[in-house]
């Protein structure tokens, strides 16, 4: 059963592509979330990404204690094509019709594959997109407080695990070095932490050598042996038959949808590794994107926000040891208490 508000599928009238709007809740408010580009085998598992993104939304913005909801776009390209290459601006205007036609029930923003300038082309087609470039007014990219955001989460970990939120000397293995990924490496290399580092693109190397972190490929990031592993590329990335693999303690990152299934949260409690619950570490990119471009508020006060996730991760630990349960259920328990909150309080008010 669709447990979605709506659900928008058309072919862009200018690009010929799947352009696929995925509207989750809009219990606590409009929802928001990014516009995704990339290869997908068929349109089909795009709408299976945007279907699975927007849900996680959901529970983000509550547990970030957002007033809002969670959607998510994606723009399908064809297997093995790497870019949207001539078709960009036609791809881009298409989406912006289909978040207009949304008409303001959905906030869009920067994600996988888009930019700040990517969003400033769909402008030209609705007023419901965000992040824009700095130049012409926007926010920028969100990156830096997603990254910030991970960073506290980190600590919160690590505090949790050994009662000190130094990490000074401890191994961090971070698989992805994109937007998030190096700037999370960077604050994680100026806190004297000891790191392995691995991206598919081979020009990261150099950002590598720069902070002084092992460069290793993927496969071997995502097995060493380490303090903290830090998933910071795609999703799915821990899945029944890597889970055994890991030789971690914790795993905490700010990639989207991590689990391969949500049975591998107990997996993974089994083996003794905590999972911090993605939907609540990577919220610094929501919370930019609502506090300064929606909102109007300052870039302190969304720095402010956001290292308040160190907290609410806190919150959700503390929750799980009481309640006798995993971190991701002891999460999910505490943003549909939020969600069931607001419902009641409308009630109330109606």
């Amino acid at each position: 059963m669709l447990e979605h508000e709506e659900v928008l599928i058309r072919t862009g009238a200018r690009s010929g592509l799947p352009i696929i709007i995925a509207l989750h809740s809009t219990a606590l408010g409009d929802a928001v979330g990014g516009c995704r580009v990339w290869p997908y085998p068929d349109w089909q598992a795009g709408l299976a990404d945007a279907l699975a993104l927007s849900a996680a939304m959901t529970l983000k913005c509550a547990a970030a204690g957002l007033d809002f909801g969670g959607g998510k776009s994606v723009i399908v390209l064809p297997p093995g094509t790497a870019s949207l290459g001539a078709r960009r601006r036609n791809a881009l205007l298409d989406f912006g019709d289909a978040v207009n036609d949304l008409g303001g029930r959905y906030h869009a923003g920067e994600d996988v594959g888009t930019s700040a300038e990517d969003m400033w082309v769909a402008r030209e087609r609705t007023p419901w997109v965000h992040c824009l470039p700095v130049q012409h007014g926007g926010s920028g990219e969100p990156s830096e407080l997603t990254a910030v955001g991970t960073f506290a989460a980190i600590e919160a970990t690590w505090r949790h695990l050994a009662g000190t939120s130094s990490l000074a000397g401890q191994r961090i293995s971070i698989v992805g070095l994109g937007q998030v990924g190096g700037r999370l490496a960077g604050l994680l290399a100026d806190a004297g932490a000891e790191l392995t580092v691995a991206d598919i693109d081979p020009g990261r190397e150099e950002l590598a050598r720069t902070l002084g972190a092992r460069w290793v490929d993927p496969e071997t990031a995502l097995t060493a042996e380490a303090d903290i592993l830090v998933p910071a590329a795609l999703g799915g990335m821990l899945t029944d038959e890597v889970v055994p693999r890991l030789r971690c303690a914790a795993v905490v990152g700010p990639a989207n949808n991590q689990l391969g299934s949500p049975s591998v949260a107990d997996e993974l409690a089994r083996r003794g590794i905590v999972w911090a619950p993605d939907f609540v570490v990577n919220a610094g990119g929501v919370i930019h994107g609502t506090i300064i471009d929606m909102a109007g508020g300052t870039p302190e006060e969304a720095r402010k926000a956001t290292l308040q996730i160190g907290d609410r991760l806190t919150d959700v630990y503390r929750e799980a040891t009481a309640a006798g349960i995993v971190p991701y259920e002891a999460a999910i328990r505490l943003a549909h208490r939020r969600i069931a909150d607001a419902a009641a309080l409308r009630e109330t008010a109606v």
